[in-house]
């Protein structure tokens, strides 16, 4: 079998420095800004938020958020399916048992860290009584400390979801 000789290219002057490359980027650069300058109503642009953005669907997953019971209690049978399933390992549940009589436990607490959840959806999935969904619609989450970015537990039951779903879902 022979081998095949693979001729190198650059090997002038010119391919060696980058300079041409550099100057065809540059020059079409240039040519986008003097037409976006020139006229600005073709530039497309969003004042979010003002504007929300048009193409979020239904199924568009945002900030968490726990649901209830219609006897007003907490979901959250404290099972850890949704943080075992997490990836970013960024959900924490400490477990106690209910004071009213039911023979299950609930969330002592049950916080998540922001900075550290991917937004996967696999919480949501894992969760066999429906207790966490991320259909709050709040899709940007502004802070100025790392501490705003834990969500506890009564964050996530103040939020309710914005897709024509009410907070508490017939069990």
């Amino acid at each position: 079998m022979a081998v095949k000789v693979v001729p190198r290219y650059g090997n002038t002057l010119k391919e060696k420095s980058y300079i041409w490359a550099v100057v065809a980027g540059m020059k079409l650069t240039l040519k986008n800004f003097t037409t976006n300058l020139s006229d600005t109503s073709c530039i497309p642009t969003c004042e979010y938020p003002e504007t929300q953005p048009s193409d979020i669907t239904d199924r568009y997953r945002g900030l968490h958020l726990l649901t209830k019971r219609d006897d007003d209690t907490v979901r959250c049978v404290a099972c850890f399916m949704c943080a075992t399933a997490c990836p970013s390992e960024c959900i924490f549940i400490e477990a106690q048992e209910r004071t009213d009589g039911v023979d299950e436990k609930e969330p002592k607490t049950f916080s998540i860290d922001l900075l550290e959840c991917i937004f996967c959806g696999y919480c949501v999935e894992a969760c066999p009584c429906d207790a966490i969904r991320m259909d709050t619609g709040i899709f940007s989450i502004i802070a100025a400390t790392r501490e705003e970015f834990i969500v506890d537990k009564e964050k996530l039951l103040s939020h309710t979801g914005i897709f024509g779903k009410e907070n508490s879902l017939a069990q």
